[in-house]
């Protein structure tokens, strides 16, 4: 019995060349490689051959969440460069109604050379067209390690969505040590993201083409779209010995009712491409759990948290979960449950819905390989042997897997 609270990191240490981590996608994003891991045996493609490991029938489950252009530079009259990078929304807390605010809206920030801008209202002016337009930013509070950084701008004809696209600029991950260049703005989006919310790319689904989503199609493979907003905090490293001490960020989800319907019409079994659409599917469970003769709850009350999943006994089946679920949503007239999830899958997880995963190759000592080996029942390094000696790419434009336990 493995006790998942007490597994030390450096168990999930591997050597990562600087050179084998992709600082650019491939041009033609499904030529990538693919590893096909199934039930311990190895076999090396290209991704959009994926159709021919697919059962038909099957049931592949996505994240369409897009990337926003969350970074944001300030100078001071100093002279000083003061970056802030949105996080996630604070006044209004909802995504669609703080993308369409006019005028002012209020942020979860991250902020650099934050020892330089101690008080004051950084002016950013920017000419959209033939309009001049005068952005403001103001920390008014605290909140953890981050800041809530208000946003006033002088001209109610353009939406804070439209703003960012003009002042942003597109956050690609620390670990490729270059500059966000004009490249980025496409290859960075899967081509059907659609909710604008995260600071990171789902990045299993960056190897997807309209060819190979056509050819899923025509084998008769459902295609269901689920969105989690990828937060900062996926490349938060675990510093601690033990990942009972690394503190899981928290991400927000919102499940369309068809999801619901789809896993159900599936028996609950499902293809995830990423593991975001793992952390949320696998969510859902747990929140059909906390809804077992109880739907009175409010959407903000079906929070996950990280440890749940090892602490809560239950006898329901991962079926009648997704029932309890669909339940309170028709009960609540709900088209789409919004909630959040702070889950940690780690070696001991037992996974309730997702039978296939599609993922890249994660950093060491991270909880993204954590989340793989409990789904590969500890045989990562295998995969991850077979990967670097079979020059494979790693990270976010990198190459693909595909692991079927």
């Amino acid at each position: 019995m493995i006790d998942t609270r007490h597994i030390k990191i450096d168990d999930y240490d591997y050597n990562l060349p600087e050179d084998r981590i992709a600082k650019y996608p491939l041009k033609e994003r499904d030529l990538s490689k693919i590893l096909i891991y199934n039930h311990g045996k190895i076999v090396d493609d290209t991704f959009r051959n994926l159709t021919d490991y697919i059962p038909s029938g099957s049931l592949m489950v996505f994240n369409n969440t897009k990337v926003i252009q969350a970074r944001m530079h300030f100078r001071k009259e100093t002279g000083a460069l003061i970056e802030i990078f949105l996080l996630e929304p604070y006044k209004p807390n909802d995504y669609e109604q703080i993308f369409q605010s006019r005028k002012e809206c209020e942020w979860i920030c991250m902020i650099g050379n934050l020892k330089k801008w101690k008080t004051g209202i950084l002016t950013k002016t920017v000419n959209v067209g033939n309009i001049e337009l005068t952005l403001t930013a103001e920390r008014i509070a605290e909140t953890g390690n981050s800041h809530v950084v208000k946003f006033t701008w002088d001209n109610d004809s353009l939406s804070l969505s439209e703003i960012i696209e003009i002042v942003g600029e597109l956050p690609i991950p620390p670990y490729l040590n270059r500059q966000t260049e004009e490249s980025d703005k496409q290859t960075y989006q899967t081509v059907y993201s659609k909710i604008q919310g995260s600071v990171a790319a789902p990045t299993a689904g960056l190897h997807f083409t309209k060819n190979v989503l056509s050819e899923l199609e025509k084998k008769n493979i459902s295609k269901s779209e689920l969105t989690l907003h990828v937060g900062a905090g996926t490349f938060k490293p675990v510093k601690s010995e033990e990942i009972d001490d690394h503190e899981m960020h928290t991400e927000y989800i919102s499940v369309p009712r068809k999801v619901i319907e789809d896993l159900i019409e599936h028996d609950g079994v499902a293809v995830a491409v990423g593991t975001t659409s793992v952390r949320t599917l696998e969510s859902l469970y747990y929140i059909g759990v906390k809804l077992n003769g109880n739907k009175d709850l409010n959407e903000s009350q079906l929070h996950v948290s990280q440890w749940e999943p090892y602490e809560a006994v239950s006898s329901i089946t991962p079926l009648e979960a997704l029932n309890n679920v669909l339940d309170y949503m028709l009960l609540h007239n709900l088209s789409v449950l919004n909630s959040s999830t702070q889950i940690i899958i780690a070696p001991g997880y037992e996974y309730k819905y997702v039978k296939m995963l599609i993922t890249n190759f994660h950093q060491p000592k991270s909880t993204l390989l954590l989340l793989v080996s409990a789904f590969v029942r500890g045989d990562w390094k295998t995969i991850y042997a077979h990967a670097l000696n079979n020059d494979y790419r790693f990270l976010s434009y990198g190459d693909s897997s595909l692991l079927i336990p």
